[in-house]
């Protein structure tokens, strides 16, 4: 409203809509939280946001807050492709890909070696 408009010339409201209690906030256990993140992957963002009655952003702040905390804590998101799954079957290898780079890891590699190594390529920009 301006200051000089006349209230007595304005539309009355016709519906009004009182909203009482909690509404719709949830509280997730984390549990649910990281399989509700670990779907949306193996689907899609959207898939899992209708299947659990949420909205696409809560998950993609969900998948935010967990990335941030598995980088903390030295962790990375590992994904297998079904070659990829064939092939460490096939030769019991696992290969790391890191900033462009590729590293094979072959069975029974010695862990403080591989971690010197995988965190050489983290350091490089």
């Amino acid at each position: 409203m301006m200051l000089g408009d006349d209230v007595l010339m304005m539309p009355s409201a016709r519906r009004i809509e009182v909203f009482t209690g909690s509404g719709r906030r949830r509280k997730w256990n984390s549990e649910l939280k990281a399989q509700i993140v670990a779907e949306s992957y193996a689907t899609s963002v959207g898939d899992a946001a209708a299947r659990h009655s949420l909205s696409k952003t809560q998950i993609f702040t969900w998948r935010r807050d967990a990335q941030r905390a598995a980088e903390a804590a030295g962790f990375a998101r590992v994904e297998v492709d079904d070659a990829g799954a064939a092939a460490v079957m096939q030769r019991g290898l696992i290969e790391v890909r890191l900033r462009g780079a590729s590293v094979s890891i072959e069975p029974g590699a010695d862990p403080a070696m591989v971690t010197a190594i995988l965190m050489a390529l983290r350091a490089a920009r």
